[in-house]
C-alpha cells in the first residue's frame, strides 16, 4: 500500500511539469511583466494547487502507517500478558508477594496495620513478622489476617480461596446485616487447611477443609520455581513448561522429544526456554492462536 502512495507522490509530480508545459506564461503576466516573472508566477501557482492533493496522499500514509500499526499491536497483545513473567514484589516491611498472571494488587501501609487489596486474580503472601502491625489482605470483602505467615488466595467470579503454606491466619467475610451472624465469625487456618467463601451465598460462610500436599502443589503450580534439568529429554522438560503456563509448547515432530537437554530454567520463562531451542537447537518457533508456541526443525 505504501508504495502505491509513492506512485502517488510520483504521479503528482508528473502532473506539475506537465501543466507547466501546457500552461502560456504571456496569459497570466501583466501586460508590461517580463517572462521571466512570468513563470516564476506560474510555478508558484501550480505549486499551491498541488498542495491539497499532496497533503492528502501524506495524511493518507500516516494513517494506513499507525493503523497497521494499531492492528498488529492488538493481535499481540494477548500473546505477550500470557508470556509475561510472575511479578515478585517486595514490601516495604520486607515482606513478599508473587502476583500471578492478569492478577491486581494494590497496598495501602499504616502506621498501625499493613493492608493489601487483592483486587483481581491469585498471589501468595510471604509476610515478615511483626506482631505490632497485623498484614491484612481484603479481597471482595473478604479479611485474611496474618502476623508472619505464607498463604496464598485467589479470587475468582464465585469465591475467594484461602491455603495456608505456612503459620496461621484468620478469615473474617464481609457482614451483610448488622445483626451478628455466628457465620461471619473468624475463621482460623492452619497449615495444610483451606478456606473457601462463596460470594454469591447469603450467609458468606467461610467453609474450612484439609488439603494434601498433591493438591497445594498443583494449585500452585503457577508459582516461579528453577528447573535443573541434567540430561532430561525434551518432551518431558515441554511437559513440565505446559503444566505450569497458560502458553503451552508443541513440538511439531516426534523425534524432538527425545533431544536430551542439561540447562536451568526459571518455569514460567517460556519466551526464554523458546528463544534457547532457537538460538541453540536449531529450532524453529510459530505462534498457533494466542495459547500455542510450535517448535519445528528450523529450515
Amino acid at each position: 500500500r505504501y508504495q502505491l502512495d509513492w506512485e502517488d507522490f510520483d504521479r503528482l509530480a508528473g502532473i506539475q511539469l506537465k501543466s507547466h508545459a501546457r500552461i502560456d506564461p504571456d496569459l497570466l503576466a501583466p501586460r508590461n511583466q517580463s517572462s521571466g516573472n512570468s513563470r516564476k508566477l506560474v510555478h508558484l501557482i501550480t505549486w499551491f494547487a498541488a498542495l491539497p492533493l499532496a497533503a492528502l496522499i501524506a495524511f493518507s500514509i500516516y494513517v494506513s502507517f499507525f493503523q497497521a500499526k494499531e492492528t498488529s499491536g492488538l493481535k499481540l497483545q494477548p500473546a505477550l500478558e500470557l508470556l509475561a513473567r510472575i511479578e515478585q514484589r517486595t514490601l516495604e516491611d520486607g515482606s513478599m508477594i508473587e502476583i500471578n498472571r492478569g492478577a491486581e494488587v494494590d497496598v495501602a501501609f499504616s502506621k498501625s496495620e499493613r493492608r493489601v487489596y487483592l483486587r483481581k486474580g491469585e498471589a501468595n503472601f510471604e509476610v515478615a513478622k511483626d506482631p505490632s502491625r497485623p498484614f491484612i489482605v481484603n479481597v471482595a470483602g473478604v479479611d485474611v489476617r496474618a502476623v508472619g505467615t505464607v498463604f496464598s488466595i485467589r479470587l475468582s467470579e464465585d469465591e475467594v480461596d484461602v491455603i495456608v503454606t505456612e503459620g496461621r491466619v484468620t478469615v473474617k467475610p464481609r457482614t451483610t446485616s448488622t445483626v451478628p451472624d455466628e457465620s461471619s465469625a473468624d475463621s482460623f487456618l492452619n497449615v495444610g487447611q483451606r478456606a473457601r467463601v462463596n460470594l454469591h451465598s447469603e450467609s458468606l460462610a467461610v467453609e474450612v477443609s484439609s488439603i494434601d500436599e498433591t493438591e497445594v502443589e498443583a494449585l500452585h503450580r503457577w508459582k516461579p520455581r528453577l528447573l535443573d534439568y541434567d540430561q532430561i529429554q525434551l518432551g518431558e522438560i515441554v511437559q513440565e513448561f505446559n503444566k505450569s503456563n497458560p502458553v503451552q509448547v508443541v513440538l511439531s515432530d516426534p523425534s524432538l522429544e527425545t533431544i536430551s537437554l542439561s540447562s536451568s530454567f526459571w518455569s514460567d520463562n517460556v519466551e526464554g526456554f523458546v528463544r534457547l531451542m532457537e538460538s541453540s537447537f536449531g529450532m524453529e518457533a510459530e505462534w498457533r492462536g494466542s495459547r500455542e508456541i510450535v517448535l519445528r526443525k528450523a529450515n
